[in-house]
């Protein structure tokens, strides 16, 4: 898989896979034996899959309540050291989303409970530094340029290697770089074939020396028959090339700008390794065009 490039000189460039792995469907309430979610984590990485991206609130929903903070966390760091390939994977988590009493999600931004989601991340994760941690949502009740001035401290403090930002607006993201200089290093946001407003945030990503990490990269494709009704360019790109619509639509991602790495989702090996394939998908100028006026 050929790769991009995350970081800058201060906090060090990091040479990433094009495509990554997102880990929020990845638990184990019943539906997914381990052997599985280990073997996802094997392919990945035999797909060149290197930058995979957890959070602390992600975890099983209304079975384990507010306990589910942290549990995806405590179960990804439990299959990297039982495969042993630590030093293989870039592992990136969040803070600022918290479960709730029935397995909601709320937001706190507070200063004080991201200094302690950073220790608390830390300790479930089995690490002195983290690699990269992401602001998850900026709340509302939360003066955003507090949340920032947390996230610097956090940053002064050596606890993080590097900072990125998560659903965060140009103004925000702006905003975040001139308080966090080099520290910052990314911006995930929704974006998809279905889901395209956030092509602002890429704009000002690839001005900043940013990477863009789109969240939820494959929303709304949906089943062969909806895609051809929804997004059929896609469907056609799909059927010239003999590939799934899901590699076009990660490979139409990536060759919206340098500084973008797709994030999939996946709990089986068949679909990472289908999803690492779009890395290397070249799609012609025409088909581009096509795609893009889907």
């Amino acid at each position: 898989m050929h790769s991009r490039s995350l970081g800058n000189d201060t906090v060090g460039r990091h040479e990433v896979g094009a495509i990554g792995l997102g880990l929020m469907t990845f638990d184990q309430t019943g539906s997914q034996p381990r052997e599985q979610l280990l073997d996802t984590v094997r392919a990945a990485l035999d797909a060149g899959v290197t930058l995979f991206d957890t959070a602390d609130a992600y975890g099983p929903g209304a079975d384990l309540g507010d306990k589910a903070q942290g549990a995806n966390e405590e179960l990804i760091a439990g299959l990297l050291d039982e495969l042993g390939v630590r030093d293989q994977v870039l592992l990136a988590t969040k803070a600022g989303h918290v479960r709730t009493d029935g397995g909601g999600w709320a937001l706190d931004g507070s200063p004080a409970h991201l200094r302690e989601a950073v220790e608390a991340s830390r300790r479930r994760l089995g690490v002195e530094q983290l690699a990269l941690w992401q602001h998850h949502r900026p709340d509302p009740a939360v003066d955003y340029a507090d949340t920032l001035g947390a996230l610097k401290d956090v940053y002064d403090s050596g606890a993080v290697a590097m900072i990125g930002l998560s659903n965060a607006d140009p103004e925000q993201i702006r905003q975040a770089h001139a308080i966090l200089g080099d520290a910052l290093v990314s911006v995930q946001n929704q974006f998809s074939p279905a889901f395209r407003s956030s092509r602002p945030e890429v704009d000002v990503c690839a001005e900043l020396g940013l990477v863009f990490l789109p969240w939820s990269p494959l929303g709304g494709l949906g089943s062969a028959k909806e895609l051809a009704g929804k997004h059929p360019a896609f469907a056609e790109v799909a059927a010239e090339l003999d590939v799934s619509a899901q590699q076009v639509a990660l490979a139409w991602e990536l060759a919206q700008s340098p500084v973008v790495i797709s994030i999939p989702g996946a709990k089986r090996p068949q679909s990472i390794a289908d999803s690492a394939a779009a890395a290397d998908l070249v799609l012609t100028d025409d088909q581009l065009v096509r795609l893009n006026q889907d």
